[in-house]
């Protein structure tokens, strides 16, 4: 049975809200399939098209594939960010890519530097060959200012590399936003070297588990 111009439209707009929320990334990928799956299932009684409109959408891993999936996708973001600044961190079979502001954002700015484009086409790329993960950007600031100024400024920062991603044909409902402000340094901000090491944008890679 096809589906009908209505049920495209609640579809569309139940992934560009999804999109937007402030969710931890496992509870949505979890709305995101009930929310497709509910329209899905009212407009189709074949479960093999339902899947694959879900799969095409995000894609979900299971079990033991969800190791080797991270290690692999681990390693191409290794190849194609080595010698860029970015940090890989694997925890468990969660990944975060770390991004100091030195090769990210100007003191104080939001726009994206134009030396960063090459390397955020790399993770693009690497983004969108492994499509089964959720992203988290999340934007860090120093003390430097009012913790609203520093608050405002972490998510304008992700924010401008999540605009940039979906340039690059990331799809949306992977995409999710952060601003953490001055709240989690990763180093003293009574020196220079820590407060360059406190501003910095993550993106936390989570699988889509099945």
């Amino acid at each position: 049975m096809m589906i009908n111009r209505q049920q495209l439209i609640v579809v569309s707009v139940g992934l560009a809200l999804l999109s937007g929320c402030e969710m931890t990334n496992t509870g949505k990928g979890a709305s995101i399939g009930a929310a497709t799956g509910a329209v899905l299932g009212k407009a189709t009684g074949n479960h093999k098209d339902k899947r694959i409109f879900i799969g095409a959408a995000i894609g979900a891993i299971a079990g033991a594939a969800i190791g080797d999936y991270m290690d692999k996708q681990e390693a191409a973001f290794r190849k194609e960010l080595a010698g860029s600044g970015v940090e890989v961190i694997r925890e468990g079979d969660n990944m975060r890519l770390v991004m100091p502001s030195n090769i990210t954002f100007a003191s104080g700015q939001a726009s994206i530097s134009p030396n960063f484009y090459q390397t955020l086409d790399a993770i693009t790329k690497v983004m969108n060959k492994y499509e089964k993960t959720l992203l988290n950007i999340v934007g860090h600031t120093d003390s430097t200012g009012s913790q609203a100024l520093n608050q405002q400024l972490s998510e304008q920062r992700a924010n401008s590399v999540k605009n940039y991603l979906l340039g690059q044909q990331v799809l949306a409902v992977r995409l999710r936003t952060q601003g953490m402000g001055e709240s989690q340094p990763v180093a003293s901000n009574e020196s220079e070297q820590g407060r360059s090491k406190n501003r910095r944008v993550e993106i936390q890679i989570v699988p889509n588990k099945a």
